[in-house]
């Protein structure tokens, strides 16, 4: 779900998933058409990043 959260309104998965500040600056780049991809982009970068550091936090047993 957060994949296609992440295609569609790139912004909003920032929110979603803890970084405010980022989400504001995606939706700035997002406004233009042409900056919609990039900010597309970032957000499934980020997405994948999210789901790693979840993963890594989970084998390990630590939480933050």
């Amino acid at each position: 779900m957060r994949l296609i959260i992440a295609i569609f309104l790139p912004f909003l998965l920032f929110f979603t998933i803890g970084r405010p500040i980022a989400g504001i600056i995606c939706l700035i780049l997002q406004i233009t058409l042409i900056g919609w991809l990039p900010a597309a982009l970032w957000a499934v970068y980020a997405l994948s990043q999210y789901n790693t550091k979840k993963q890594i936090e989970a084998a390990t047993g630590r939480r933050g």
